[in-house]
């Protein structure tokens, strides 16, 4: 089936996350170099690590709680390829090597980095809040 659709199409051009993408690129174009480091000049395929870090804000900001459920979620949800730079067609990674990778990952010093270079832009361009709330979780019961 040909389609001329992309995942960018489909991203309307105010919603919020396209900033928050921008913010994400930014950093890890700062990165650059350490992920050089990291790939293996041989070996299995494994999802490269700035799409690992990039899925681990997804799964933050959307409330994801595993790595499985986030790959059946990528299957169908094009914003979620659309920020992690897939293409419509393509298929989401492997759980069980999308887990590996990321663990792998998540225990160097570099997904810390990435984080906080995340937040800190944020703050400069003023996209965070410095606002309290609160929410009452108080149980009532039905009459």
């Amino acid at each position: 089936m040909l389609s001329s659709l992309s995942t960018e199409d489909l991203i309307p051009a105010d919603h919020p996350i396209r900033r928050i993408r921008v913010v994400v690129d930014d950093v890890l174009a700062g990165l650059d170099s350490e992920f050089d480091v990291m790939y293996a000049a041989s070996g299995r395929r494994s999802v490269p690590p700035e799409v690992l870090l990039k899925a681990t804000v997804l799964m933050a900001m959307y409330s994801i709680r595993s790595e499985r459920a986030f790959c059946e979620r990528l299957n169908y949800d094009m914003l979620f390829k659309w920020f992690v730079d897939l293409r419509i067609d393509d298929r989401a990674f492997d759980a069980t090597t999308f887990t590996k990778n990321r663990q792998r990952l998540l225990d160097h010093e570099i997904a810390d980095e990435f984080f906080a270079a995340v937040v800190d832009q944020a703050k400069l361009r003023r996209y965070m809040s410095s606002d309290h709330f609160s929410v009452d979780g108080t149980l009532l019961q039905a009459g």
